[in-house]
């Protein structure tokens, strides 16, 4: 008879319990293992594929963290956005800079007119092997931004850079 009283006094108390410290949760793709401390919100993870296999991505540097976005973005597109999270915390920059390297490094023959993303870095960004046919093209679109538009959880960052890359493909 008493129970339902005692559990009623307990839910009370715990709510101004402090919060449990330590909590973290860590997410594993491909190429990444991510951690996350809910308590500070800082991020840390293991590479686990790729040119930087087994190093940590807090011993990276904003170029090198760039250069794995590159090969995630070309192979584990959840690993691409965790680190992009991850870039958002410790180089809000990031865009800018990535950005600003695109702009001045402009002897690439295989630009596309707009000189903004070359046909390579398009068929990476859609996870497409070079030579892909439209259907392919427009498939990988569809299914990335199914995934990545900002109305289901994604950017608008992400969205632009999926379009572009599709318009890049069809119209080069």
């Amino acid at each position: 008879m008493l129970m339902p009283a005692l559990i009623r006094v307990r839910s009370l108390l715990d709510r101004y319990r402090p919060p449990s410290g330590g909590q973290t949760s860590t997410v594993a793709t491909p190429f990444l293992r991510m951690t996350l401390d809910h308590d500070t919100g800082s991020m840390t993870g293991t590479i686990l594929r790729g040119r930087f296999s087994g190093m940590r991505v807090e011993e990276l540097g904003s170029a090198d963290l760039v250069a794995l976005l590159r090969e995630c973005r070309a192979e584990d597109e959840e690993g691409a956005r965790l680190l992009e999270a991850y870039l958002d915390r410790v180089h809000p920059d990031w865009r800018d800079e990535l950005a600003g390297e695109r702009a001045g490094s402009s002897s690439s023959g295989a630009r596309s007119t707009s000189g903004d993303m070359t046909v390579e870095e398009a068929y990476a960004i859609l996870g497409l092997a070079p030579g892909a046919d439209a259907e392919a093209i427009k498939e990988a679109h569809r299914r990335l931004m199914v995934k990545l538009h900002p109305d289901h959880g994604g950017s608008d960052y992400l969205a632009t850079k999926i379009n572009r890359a599709r318009d890049v493909l069809l119209h080069h």
